[in-house]
């Protein structure tokens, strides 16, 4: 019975991909240059089964982390909903979550970096998608990119 509540609540990766497509935001977890960790909620976008970015400035903490440890964590919650069951006199919470480790580094090549914001553009703000080349124009060059590459399978789980 264990084992099937527990396989009932793992999902396979595409439902993970899923969840964190869904995601407004992805926490990303690494180590701090004094070893303590650090996490944050950031904008990414999913190229494919392997591939997230998202874009900083040039400088910072988060670039300090990965500079001295490129392994991260990243997880994502694309519901919540905390719940009273009466029949059971029961606090209980309902949610789909996703979390998946991964190498990352910054871009350096023109074009991917260009590739990186319009996915970030398309996802969230599609509608503004005629701006997008004189935004390029304007501030590629002092945009950072950050590609995190998978290193394993996502994993996914959920209470519906």
């Amino acid at each position: 019975m264990r084992e099937m509540r527990k396989a009932g609540r793992r999902r396979d990766a595409d439902w993970a991909f899923e969840v964190f497509d869904r995601a407004p935001y992805v926490t990303v977890s690494m180590i701090r240059t004094d070893g303590t960790p650090y996490g944050l909620p950031l904008s990414l976008v999913r190229k494919d089964e392997e591939t997230f970015y998202f874009h900083c400035a040039g400088e910072g903490e988060k670039l300090d982390c990965l500079n001295l440890n490129p392994v991260v964590s990243l997880s994502a919650v694309s519901r919540c909903t905390p719940k009273f069951e009466e029949e059971k006199q029961n606090f209980t919470e309902y949610y789909y979550s996703a979390v998946a480790i991964g190498r990352a580094e910054t871009v350096s090549d023109r074009e991917e970096k260009i590739e990186a914001l319009r996915l970030l553009c398309e996802r969230f703000l599609p509608k503004f998608m005629n701006h997008f080349d004189e935004a390029i124009a304007r501030s590629l060059d002092r945009t950072t990119i950050v590609k995190i590459t998978l290193t394993e399978p996502p994993v996914g789980k959920c209470k519906p």
